[in-house]
């Protein structure tokens, strides 16, 4: 923060806080990292032909682009962020913000470029679009950023979201695969997601457990259950259809849903933006409108302002005559709606049959993506569009090998603590999230 100040001589001068010079040095540091990277990837280029796919359409032919000048414009625009910042002409606030996103989508259009160039033998391998793949995989991160976002803004902490996750997608499998229908499996993966958030609401408002351990637990709970069901199911192949050999769900398009695919079908031909938002399953579909849902019933209605209080100050919400536990039951519960969806997609949204593990610490990134995103609903769906991204990259890069696949592996979790730790910086909570609460 900067203060001006006016001397007794009449001269003005500004006074910056520590926050303010703290914030200065660190932009000044990630951005000069970016710029040198970015020199780096231009001195190491020698061939610099690499072609590219904008929409990832059958019989699309591939464009040709020049390596350096694509790495020549991310590197000047990194220059200029950080002569910027370092002459502190960056102000906190949306300048601020821009600049990061600038020079954010720079090094990411040098790293990929880069990455594609120099290519020996025979089969060159093409840039693809990598956005309609951070849809996909930025789906479940979403859900469980929506059900962490509706917990802790009513005072809950939800650790548990990866249990909510092993947990709906077990059951997602085996109602669908009962069922005949993917669709089904969704009903089955959000009424797992709620018996997990009624857990979490009994153990923590009822018996008042410290919710942080409480998290654990009942991830480990999910974890054991889970392996344990899956180990119950005989390896008799008409019963494994019948309980773990579920169908899943096509692009919406596709699906033969009367009108809605129709629509999706046409929205599909829209340049880049159709195959990237609409060519996806119905549970993308539901993610765009749960977003909009709960970003309004939470910041636009009454609800939603209650919810929020109770989570601030839920003496003083209490003193108003709201119920306070009853609104956090409420909360936790529509959480683990979301949560549940959000676990669907490990088995009838991408991979079919459920196995060991299969959420992979998605929750984890979730509660991260809650937290980048400052406990907003809109703002975490970004923060899990980025994690779903970093996925789509570490996918597609690993078949160049010029970066070890391995590292590649761990580019979205190292991301995860990049983002986390480097960039949100020091962030407030709802005042009252983890304490219950005691009528007195």
């Amino acid at each position: 923060m900067t203060v001006t100040l006016e001397t007794q001589t009449g001269e003005v001068a500004k006074v910056r806080g520590p926050a303010d010079v703290r914030r200065q040095v660190k932009m000044v540091v990630l951005f000069a990292l970016v710029t040198l990277a970015l020199a780096i990837f231009y001195l190491d280029i020698q061939d610099p032909a690499v072609r590219y796919l904008l929409d990832n359409t059958p019989g699309e032919e591939p464009q040709e682009a020049n390596a350096k000048v694509v790495v020549a414009v991310a590197f000047a625009v990194s220059l200029v962020a950080l002569v910027l910042a370092a002459l502190n002409k960056l102000p906190p606030g949306a300048l601020t913000v821009a600049a990061a996103v600038l020079v954010g989508l720079a090094f990411l259009v040098g790293f990929i470029v880069w990455n594609y160039t120099d290519q020996s033998g025979p089969g060159q391998l093409t840039i693809t679009n990598p956005l309609p793949g951070t849809v996909k995989y930025a789906v479940p991160l979403v859900f469980g950023a929506l059900a962490g976002t509706l917990c802790e803004r009513a005072g809950v902490i939800n650790i548990a979201i990866e249990g909510q996750f092993l947990m709906a997608a077990f059951f997602a499998a085996v109602v669908a695969s009962f069922a005949g229908r993917a669709e089904y499996g969704l009903l089955g993966g959000i009424a797992a997601g709620v018996a997990m958030a009624a857990l979490l609401a009994v153990f923590a408002m009822r018996y008042r457990v410290n919710q942080v351990v409480l998290g654990v637990v009942l991830i480990a709970l999910a974890t054991g259950l889970t392996d344990f069901l899956l180990s119950q199911i005989p390896s008799d192949q008409d019963v494994r259809d019948k309980l773990n050999n579920p169908q899943t769900l096509g692009p919406l398009p596709d699906a033969g849903i009367p009108f809605l695919s129709s629509l999706a079908d046409s929205l599909t031909g829209i340049p880049v933006l159709g195959p990237t938002v609409f060519n996806q399953t119905l549970l993308a579909y539901l993610m765009y409108v749960s977003v909009i849902v709960v970003a309004f019933v939470l910041f636009q209605t009454r609800w939603g302002l209650r919810v929020r209080s109770v989570g601030e100050h839920p003496k003083a919400a209490d003193t108003v005559g709201l119920k306070v536990n009853r609104l956090r039951w409420q909360a936790v519960l529509l959480g683990g709606v979301f949560a549940g969806l959000g676990g669907a997609y490990f088995t009838v949204g991408s991979n079919g049959a459920f196995a060991s593990d299969m959420s992979a610490g998605n929750g984890f990134i979730a509660l991260a993506a809650v937290i980048m995103g400052r406990w907003h609903p809109v703002y975490a769906t970004f923060a899990a569009l980025f994690f779903g991204l970093m996925t789509t990259l570490s996918f597609q890069l690993k078949f160049i090998e010029k970066v070890p696949s391995d590292l590649l592996v761990a580019l979205p979790y190292l991301a995860t603590i990049i983002a986390v730790a480097g960039l949100v910086g020091r962030v407030r909570p709802p005042a009252a999230d983890g304490e219950p609460y005691v009528k007195s």
